[in-house]
């Protein structure tokens, strides 16, 4: 039988195969003309899908940083690829490849059975070719494009199969186990400072029920069980009687709750928030010292007793041999304004006693005691050589139990206003030469000039230039100063934030402190610190007022970052009502028997947090903290609410 004619037939039929699969396989040529290339219609693209002339893609956003204008720049689009088979064109090709030339050379290879089959076969670009130049001259739906080896695989243009893709494995639930929340497994400090933030002291009348959201966590697992006791009972904060007496109950049952309690703070009590007499008071028993004694029992590991005038009347001699000799690890201490016969009979009796030579207490307070013997504060001090804080404001110190204070003390915050019993000389001597003063942040030396003067010009002079540099609060109220003391306190007001100004000084002295001299250097300048000004010693018309609104004035944009300036009862009421206030951008305000100006904030505004404040907010206090909460009750009142 003769072969050949087969043979030509099935080599005419592979020509033709070809034929039909390069034509196939090449984009169409309508909009073509006769010399090969391309029209405008097929190279312009519309705007919404593409732009001539431009390089690949890039996403900016701005980026939330310290300065302005910061941008970030990335590859991926913040959309979605509208078609999936869009061509992105790269343009930075170093040899882009000619219009007319929609796909590369191609070549075939034959079985290796039958070499000379034209049927039998595959068809491969010709990579050998000189004319190849990668794949980017691979035809994609009429456009030369940068693909990868995917998007070639997905319009069924690769040469190899796709692999056969993996079954997901059946994935796997976790059961958990009670107590392995993520919430529950975080340790117990973590767990700490978030229940806190739930903790609610002091309702907003002081009668309706308070921490509900801790309630609830309570019930919710053993892990959180836990953690919520110790937010709940760590610091008591007792509003009222009735408060009091369910916590004793509590107690009473579960002693182990008392080994959480830190802090017992009456500063909130009020009496007559449940009771309008004495006698109802009396016969309903919650809150007595013979309850209060209890209630210490219970708790032996308190650090901070914090009590004030309402509860004075509770506190006798078992209960201050308690807090005194009973509680080891007891440091802070308050007895805010308790001057009744009873506290002060309690305090004498205990005088007599055995006293240790040291007691654990680092912050004291007995500010308005105003009835307790000198005795007291000759034998308290003394014993304590881990002070810290001290505040005997309007107390009957002497110089003798000032000076007594331990050598190993350091003192921080120390208030001596209106102590009569106290003189200049001594007081000086104390700040010069104790070594538990040389690291002071808080200072008062305040008196109310109209029945008593601490200090006098001199005494000024002798005090300003031996003062600290950690000194930020310093009130020298009632005390007699005069120009000449501007240039000694200018140094302070370079890490002062509270300055407290005694009386016969001009404004036009005060603005000295803010503004430099005219024969200085403005090189040699530095910015003052102070956010607050107390000129309420300026009474009777003495504070120039128009001067205060001058172009060099200490309410001008240059006294920044001054806040507030504290003014009298006089000029308050003057300028309360003056428009050149809000033109100048401050507000007049009081509280209770105080007024402040407050300069207009212009963007973000300083809180007044400071950690050497431990809890308070406002400017200008007059009672130091012995324990970091926030202010509020009757420590609020005598700290930012009352004259001195």
């Amino acid at each position: 039988m003769d072969l050949l004619p087969t043979a030509s037939v099935l080599r005419s039929l592979d020509d033709q195969l070809a034929k039909k699969l390069i034509k196939a396989s090449q984009p169409p040529t309508t909009d073509e003309d006769m010399s090969g290339t391309t029209s405008p219609q097929q190279t312009s693209h519309s705007p919404a899908k593409s732009s001539s002339g431009r390089a690949s893609f890039s996403s900016v956003r701005e980026v939330d940083d310290n300065i302005a204008q910061a941008f970030s720049s990335t590859k991926i689009s913040s959309y979605f690829r509208e078609e999936a088979d869009t061509a992105v064109v790269d343009e930075n090709s170093s040899n882009p490849p000619s219009a007319g030339l929609d796909m590369a050379d191609t070549q075939f290879m034959p079985p290796v059975t039958q070499p000379h089959s034209r049927l039998h076969g595959c068809w491969f670009p010709a990579v050998a070719a000189d004319n190849f130049q990668g794949w980017k001259q691979i035809g994609v739906k009429g456009k030369q494009a940068s693909r990868s080896y995917g998007d070639l695989q997905a319009l069924r243009m690769v040469w190899s199969t796709a692999p056969t893709p993996k079954k997901p494995k059946d994935t796997i639930e976790v059961r958990r186990v009670p107590g392995d929340s993520p919430l529950e497994r975080l340790p117990m400090e973590i767990k700490n400072q978030i229940i806190d933030h739930l903790v609610l002291d002091v309702p907003p009348d002081g009668l309706s029920s308070r921490n509900a959201d801790l309630m609830a966590m309570l019930l919710t697992s053993r892990a959180l069980h836990s953690a919520t006791l110790n937010a709940l009972y760590m610091n008591i904060t007792i509003p009222h009687s009735r408060i009091f007496r369910k916590f004793l109950a509590h107690l009473a049952q579960n002693q182990e709750l008392g080994t959480i309690v830190r802090r017992l703070d009456f500063s909130h009590f009020n009496p007559t928030s449940l009771f309008t007499t004495a006698s109802e008071r009396a016969t309903t028993r919650n809150l007595t010292h013979e309850t209060l004694l209890q209630c210490l029992e219970l708790t032996p590991y308190l650090r901070e007793f914090l009590a004030q005038e309402y509860v004075d009347e509770d506190i006798d001699v078992h209960v201050l041999r308690k807090l005194f000799f009973g509680l080891e690890r007891l440091q802070g201490l308050d007895f805010c304004a308790c001057s009744s016969a009873n506290f002060k009979a309690a305090f004498e009796s205990i005088l007599s006693d055995e006293w240790p030579q040291s007691l654990s207490i680092t912050r004291l307070s007995l500010h308005r005691c105003i009835n307790l013997p000198s005795a007291v504060f000759e034998t308290l001090l003394p014993r304590l050589p881990n002070l810290t804080h001290l505040d005997v404001a309007g107390t009957r110190i002497t110089d003798a139990a000032l000076m007594s204070i331990p050598h190993t003390a350091r003192i921080t915050h120390l208030n001596l206003a209106k102590c009569k019993l106290l003189t200049s000389s001594n007081v000086i001597d104390f700040l010069t030469h104790h070594p538990a003063v040389k690291n002071l942040v808080y200072l008062s030396v305040a008196a109310d000039f109209r029945s008593y003067e601490l200090l006098d010009e001199d005494d000024v002079t002798r005090l300003l230039p031996i003062l600290p540099a950690t000194l930020k609060s310093l009130s020298l109220k009632g005390s007699k100063m005069n120009a000449s003391h501007i240039n000694l306190l200018r140094p302070l007001t370079k890490h002062l934030e509270e300055l407290s100004m005694g009386r016969r000084l001009k404004t036009e002295d005060m603005n000295r402190l803010f503004l430099p001299d005219e024969e200085m250097e403005q090189l040699d300048w530095i910015p003052h610190t102070l956010k607050y000004l107390d000129l309420s010693d300026y009474i009777a018309g003495s504070l120039n007022l128009p001067a205060l609104f001058g172009n060099a004035s200490l309410l001008n944009s240059h006294s920044a970052p001054l806040e507030v300036v504290e003014l009298p009862d006089d000029a308050y009421t003057r300028l309360s009502r003056s428009p050149a206030v809000t033109r100048a951008g401050w507000t007049a305000t009081d509280f209770g028997s105080r007024a402040w100006l407050v300069r207009n904030p212009e963007g973000a505004r300083d809180l007044g947090f400071r950690d050497w404040k431990m809890g308070a907010a406002f400017w200008g206090m007059r009672k130091v903290p012995v324990a970091v909460a926030n202010v509020g009750g009757m420590y609020g009142s005598y700290m930012f609410k009352r004259h001195l």
